[in-house]
């Protein structure tokens, strides 16, 4: 039996580390978080000093009494759990769960980290065991009680404001309102024409551009030329000055070094996958846990190839910086390196939290040896932290920019002059194993690789034309997930672990979605971002949000108690949302316009949002009876949709005309989305057909494929309820209430009643309101029959029958009533809710 017991928080991990201990460690995985706080009001104790009520999550009870039964006979227990405030807090609750078994009594409870999953790391961690660090632990709780009281506070005024449903977030919020921000300034932006200027030159070396710098004797500004008159003018001007060449009168030449981006945190990680490889933040973090956890690589067995992937910091060990610099010694030579290591400054204030930055655990395991053992995203992701490491370890790059000036004399009275610029590589350095991306390209960048023809001063150069282009000013651009991580870390909001998660759960809750792989808010999303900026200003506020986690920081470092903390954010927030709650309309929360008169009935024409998403409204609820309504099509938004667009909608339900038969046709829009109907039958609309501008012909195509699917609907029916069906993900039995799936080797045609009985009686009940109501009411009537059969009963077993009942009637009365009392507990804490 193992004498010690260490503790990881993911099985993978645990079967990598497993092999280096040896026989006298049990190494167990908690499968992340054990306990979270329990999902009702007053799991926080606001009166209390914030009392946390915690409870052993449900999906890894077995985890955690694997564990505890570890614990048993352990004689030491070594929690190494990751090296982050998650992990810490992970392995405070893992000592409280076994202290509250008393499973520690004369056990050492060891605290142990590591940043990489290599035998030297971990026997070294498990030979330096510290203490559990309770500023750490601190911290995390107080992180998880502030957003627990803002979900369970704020939520619940936005489903009686907004939409039921809704939630909020301490982090997320922010984050939204950023992406609500730049869709307003994406719509509020007015562009502005300009025109440029360019010189088309020949050369036998190589035709090649210059801009123009300077007209009528002053510098050349974006705006100068705004209109096509003015530009034309300017063309033909210079085109009769230049006569058909242009003098070079000036070179400059700039040599300037570009230096390597530091190694990869979990935010430039988290960009520079975006950017480079198409991942979102959520896959990029799976993929680089399984890299950090451990990868089969042949012989060697499981091998943890990069370092911890949640890192504020850029640093990198000694030994780590020599093994760089020896394998940049031998594959790209003396030159490339610098005369000493390289040493990148960390900006994040509590960069203290994480070792190291994310890098190979070996640089010597290049991407090529380590690609057969790979899928396409961990060689892909490999190969990017591979890169970046070697790369900032290597000696900057030299780059040589020339700009040559060609004049012109009497352009319209006065000098005018172009400029052409081309920049070539002297010395690669880093760039010959790295370059970091960018969201937006710069001049600079487009000069990059451009080479210029060698010229000399006086030189003249053949005019092919001079062209003037017209342009017109962009609005900012929409976020990615590059470009939104990138401004969450700038404004301090969030840490690097949160990103992933705090994106997820805006594209999960529907508050946007990804257009062209760029952030839009949905309507409810854009309700939800002005309702809290409007009236929780403080709490979506950028500098607010980020100086509570710079708070956070403090408290991970021992410099400041929680507690206080959360009584400075509890007792003013409070209050709000009793104040909020009360105060605000309904129409003016969810972001309602009055966009103008109805011509027909001059009633007034609205756009709102209801439960089931946006919707015009033609009528006041106020002063009308009848009310019309009709759902915005896919793609419109109630805060751009104009009054035509509005009106528009209400041409639906259109009719369409009649069938062979006389039943009316008719198009509509349902609460499942698009329809036809002919007579009684309702068919959908595919993806392709427009509500608005289909035809009879192909309405009646489409109710004839719905009859034609149902016609061959049944394929087999027993008369007893159990039919074999055609359904729309193939054939499959029903009974009403359960659905079975039919084995691959079985022809649906062939099947027996028997067969389908029991292949229903394995099947799961279905999930939800429907089932269940179809369950009671198959329950009643054999109730009754029941009732029945007892009553005919002979008198002295009914006799018997009483006495027991009365008996049983005693104690259940007894169980049941504190059931009873916890149910009305339960639905007086919703209602206040």
């Amino acid at each position: 039996m193992a004498k010690n017991l260490l503790i990881v928080e993911s099985p993978a991990k645990a079967k990598t580390i497993n092999k280096y201990l040896g026989k006298d460690f049990q190494v167990l995985a908690s499968y992340g978080h054990v306990r979270d706080l329990k999902p009702k009001e007053g799991a926080v104790d606001t009166d209390h000093g914030f009392a946390m009520a915690y409870e052993v999550i449900e999906r890894n009870e077995k985890h955690v009494d694997a564990i505890a039964k570890a614990a048993r006979v352990a004689d030491d227990i070594y929690l190494a759990t990751d090296l982050d405030r998650e992990g810490e807090a992970i392995s405070w609750h893992i000592s409280e769960i076994l202290k509250e078994r008393g499973l520690t009594d004369g056990k050492q409870l060891h605290r142990v980290v590591f940043s990489e999953i290599t035998p030297k790391a971990i026997k070294a961690a498990v030979a330096q065991p510290r203490r559990l660090s309770h500023d750490l632990v601190d911290a995390q709780q107080a992180r998880r009680a502030l957003d627990y009281l803002v979900g369970f506070n704020l939520s619940p005024v936005l489903w009686r404001k907004v939409q039921r449903g809704l939630s909020a977030g301490r982090v997320q919020s922010p984050a939204l309102r950023m992406i609500v921000e730049r869709e307003e300034e994406i719509e509020a932006f007015v562009p502005r024409e300009y025109w440029t200027v360019e010189a088309a030159l020949r050369h036998p070396d190589g035709d090649f551009n210059a801009r123009l710098t300077k007209l009528y004797g002053k510098k050349f500004e974006q705006f100068d030329l705004t209109n096509e008159r003015d530009a034309l003018a300017a063309r033909d001007a210079l085109k009769q000055a230049a006569a058909g060449r242009l003098t070079v009168s000036d070179i400059g030449s700039k040599e300037r070094k570009r230096r390597p981006a530091p190694p990869f945190t979990t935010s430039t990680l988290q960009q520079e996958a975006a950017r480079k490889l198409g991942f979102s933040t959520s896959r990029t973090m799976k993929i680089a846990q399984g890299l950090y956890e451990g990868v089969s690589i042949g012989s060697e067995g499981n091998v943890g190839l990069i370092t911890y992937m949640r890192t504020d910091s850029t640093a990198l060990s000694d030994d780590a910086v020599g093994e760089l610099r020896q394998l940049i010694a031998r594959d790209f030579g003396d030159k490339a390196l610098p005369d000493g290591p390289q040493v990148y400054r960390t900006k994040s204030k509590n960069a203290q939290e994480a070792h190291e930055a994310i890098r190979p655990t070996s640089a010597l395991r290049t991407p090529r040896e380590v690609a057969s053992f790979l899928n396409d995203d961990q060689r892909k992701l490999y190969e990017l932290i591979w890169k970046r490491t070697v790369a900032c370890q290597m000696i900057h790059a030299t780059l040589n920019t020339v700009s040559v000036d060609f004049a012109l004399a009497n352009v319209a009275g006065k000098d005018a002059a172009f400029r052409a610029t081309g920049t070539t590589v002297v010395d690669p350095g880093f760039l010959a194993v790295y370059e970091e991306g960018r969201d937006q390209k710069n001049a600079e960048d487009e000069d990059e690789g451009r080479r210029l023809p060698r010229l000399k001063v006086g030189e003249q150069v053949a005019l092919n034309d001079i062209l003037a282009d017209q342009h017109f000013t962009e609005p900012p651009p929409r976020y990615s997930e590059a470009s939104l991580v990138k401004a969450l870390e700038e404004y301090g909001i969030g840490r690097p672990s949160t990103y992933a998660s705090i994106i997820q759960v805006l594209l999960n809750r529907e508050y946007v979605f990804l257009d062209s792989r760029r952030f839009r808010p949905t309507d409810v999303g854009r309700a939800v971002g002005k309702f809290l900026a409007q009236h929780f200003t403080q709490y979506v506020d950028y500098a607010f949000t980020a100086r509570l986690e710079d708070e956070l920081d403090a408290v991970s470092r021992g410099e400041e108690a929680w507690v206080p903390l959360m009584e400075r954010f509890w007792q003013p927030f409070k209050q709000q949302v009793d104040e909020k709650t009360e105060s605000v309309d309904r129409s003016e929360a969810t972001g309602a316009r009055e966009l103008g008169s109805d011509p027909k009935t001059g009633k007034p024409v609205s756009v709102r949002l209801g439960r089931y998403g946006p919707y015009a409204q033609i009528g006041d609820k106020d002063t009308d009876e009848k009310l019309q309504f009709a759902s915005l099509r896919p793609g419109q938004s109630m805060h751009t949709i104009s009054l035509d667009e509005a009106l528009e909608l209400f041409k639906l339900p259109r009719k369409l005309g009649q069938a062979e038969n006389g039943d009316e046709v008719s198009v509509g829009i349902g609460r499942f989305g698009p329809f036809v109907k002919q007579g009684g039958t309702y068919a959908s609309l595919k993806a392709e057909d427009d509500p608005y501008t289909i035809e009879l012909p192909r309405a009646l195509q489409i109710v004839s494929e719905k009859l034609e699917m149902l016609a061959n609907r049944v394929i087999k029916d027993f008369g007893n309820g159990v039919q074999v069906l055609n359904g729309r993900y193939g054939p499959y039995i029903t009974d009403g209430e359960k659905n079975a799936r039919i084995p691959k080797d079985q022809e649906p045609k062939e099947l027996t009643e028997a067969q389908c009985l029991e292949l229903l009686a394995a099947a799961p009940v279905k999930k939800g309101r429907g089932a269940a109501k179809k369950a009671a009411k198959k329950a009643a009537p054999a109730a009754k029959k029941t009732a029945v059969k007892k009553a005919a009963a002979p008198k002295k077993t009914a006799a018997k029958t009483a006495t027991k009942k009365a008996a049983a009637t005693k104690k259940t009365a007894a169980k049941k009533t504190p059931a009873k009392k916890a149910a009305a507990k339960k639905s007086a804490a919703r209602s206040k809710a």
